[in-house]
């Protein structure tokens, strides 16, 4: 008789995997057009930042820029969306559908050396870009340095380390 081990979280973990079976079966049963349109999704970010803005860039092609609501509150920043699946009159025939469609929500903790005052955003080829503008006393400043009697000579500059 061999003897096994007992794992008390393998049972839970089979009834999880149950469980996202089940309604991803569900899902798929509904009606493709109201499933497609009450969906939501989160669309990719990249977030850099240089020594003058912090930089964020989301990629949500196939919007307007009307469709967009851009809010800066409490040290937060939010952006809101919704991408619409149109129907066309004439029956199509889809064979797959992998773009999403619905409403999006994106929260970002804004750190305390930008300057909430100085949003700006803008939309090409798919892409909405954030710019915010980082607070005077927050930019590196160049220190010269003098030896002695000498003249003063630069320090080098330190790199800036992106946010998390």
């Amino acid at each position: 008789m061999a003897i096994t081990r007992w794992d008390p979280f393998r049972d839970v973990l089979a009834l999880q995997n149950r469980m996202n079976s089940l309604f991803q079966d569900y899902t798929r049963g509904q009606n493709d057009a109201d499933a497609l349109t009450t969906a939501a999704f989160a669309p990719p970010v990249d977030i850099y930042e240089d020594e003058h803005k912090v930089v964020l860039k989301l990629e949500v092609p196939g919007m307007k820029q009307e469709d967009f609501d851009i809010r800066v509150e409490n040290n937060t920043l939010t952006v809101r969306g919704e991408r619409k699946f149109e129907k066309e009159e004439k029956e199509e025939n889809f064979h797959r559908i992998e773009r999403r469609y619905g409403s999006f929500y994106r929260a970002f903790t804004v750190p305390n050396t930008v300057n909430t005052e100085n949003v700006q955003a803008s939309y090409d080829a798919g892409v909405l870009k954030i710019e915010l503008e980082k607070r005077a006393e927050a930019k590196p400043k160049q220190i010269k340095v003098s030896v002695g009697g000498s003249k003063p000579i630069e320090a080098p500059k330190s790199e800036s380390k992106p946010a998390a």
